[in-house]
């Protein structure tokens, strides 16, 4: 049974209008999940385990009585999970440890991804692919992910998916400032459970995407002020965002020692003609990987949590019910929302499908 589920458990069925289900794993605030909903996708369940990122999810998605919210995916049978069409998740990677395997192999044992990944994140979504035999899947991941423990994980990754699995896999990476003005590089896993004419060559990336000045707030009366990020008529940004002379005298001088060194580590600054670093999970810690140029007279500023939401490609109606210490690494963590939709794009029409074959009982594939 489902041990750490938060809503009861219910039958699934599918939303009217919807073309297909999915399932959203290590789900954050549910970056991946709009990207999907947008091309017609339902989501019968969902999987986060920390309950400040479930308390923002919770108020960007009202619950229905077709939806399962569960905390630790770990903790989750995968028997218990509805039955979807499509398996999404932003997983975290973790070093394969394959020193077992050799080991079983001398002893002539079975060992498979059981062996190969347990213990990771991976392994859950392996295992819960194993069960429910969804038609298609999407992984997001960092870039790293390809060189991560020497390039082991990924090679793990990919033989368990199609060697094990059985699935019909494509990889790519794509940077997000195509949509939104961030430099941030993901890789996007996807699999389907047959063979498709699916070809990233479908993929419609823009040639040039926004500029910061497309998301800072104009802070000149046409926005109306969001306490505690703006105040006033005008919606002043608050003055909490603006870093003190003390720290802003800390970051020059670190990031001079480390130029004098050779080292490229330091402050980024950034005006409304930038595209800025990744947004990390540690912005909350002193904001300096983007840092927004001000008045000639005053220390730069951190962005808000609601200029992030948009340097994410979030909705302008995305809810923020955490503080700032919460949103920054929630927002660090999540998925660029017009990416996501752009890959859920060309992958739909492959996905409804094979919907469409099995309902109707053209094929058998599972």
């Amino acid at each position: 049974m489902i041990r750490q589920s938060i809503l009861p458990l219910v039958s699934a069925e599918p939303a009217k209008n919807c073309y297909f289900t999915f399932i959203d794993l290590f789900a954050g605030i549910g970056g991946i999940r709009l990207g999907f909903e947008a091309c017609g996708g339902h989501c019968v369940f969902t999987s986060e385990w920390n309950t400040f990122a479930q308390k923002t999810y919770l108020a960007n998605f009202p619950q229905d009585d077709t939806h399962l919210l569960a905390g630790d995916i770990t903790a989750v049978d995968a028997e218990d999970i509805p039955d979807h069409d499509v398996l999404l998740a932003g997983f975290l990677c973790q070093p394969f440890s394959i020193a077992g395997v050799s080991k079983k192999n001398a002893l002539g044992r079975p060992h498979g991804f059981e062996c190969t990944t347990q213990g990771t994140l991976f392994f859950d979504v392996a295992r819960i692919i194993a069960t429910k035999h969804p038609k298609a899947f999407l992984l997001e991941n960092v870039k790293n992910l390809l060189s991560h423990d020497k390039g082991n994980t990924f090679r793990v990754i990919l033989q368990t998916l199609r060697d094990e699995l059985g699935y019909d896999v494509h990889y790519k990476v794509i940077d997000g400032q195509r949509f939104v003005p961030q430099h941030r590089e993901r890789i996007i896993i996807i699999g389907f459970r047959e063979k498709t004419g699916f070809s990233w060559d479908d993929l419609k990336l823009p040639a040039e995407g926004p500029r910061l000045s497309s998301i800072l707030h104009p802070q000149d009366g046409s926005e109306v002020a969001e306490e505690p990020y703006t105040t006033g008529p005008k919606a002043t940004i608050n003055s909490k965002y603006t870093l003190t002379p003390k720290l802003w005298a800390y970051l020059q001088a670190y990031a001079e020692k480390h130029r004098a060194a050779g080292n490229g580590f330091g402050f980024g600054l950034v005006s409304g003609e930038s595209v800025t670093r990744t947004l990390s999970p540690r912005y909350y810690k002193d904001g300096s990987a983007i840092l927004v140029s001000q008045d000639l007279h005053k220390q730069p500023r951190r962005l808000t949590p609601r200029e992030c939401v948009h340097l994410m490609g979030f909705p302008d109606n995305f809810n923020i019910r955490v503080s700032d210490t919460q949103s920054y690494p929630q927002l660090g963590q999540a998925a660029v929302v017009p990416m996501i939709k752009e890959v859920a794009r060309i992958m739909s029409p492959h996905i409804m499908t094979m919907v469409s074959a099995s309902t109707h009982g053209v094929a058998n594939v599972s």
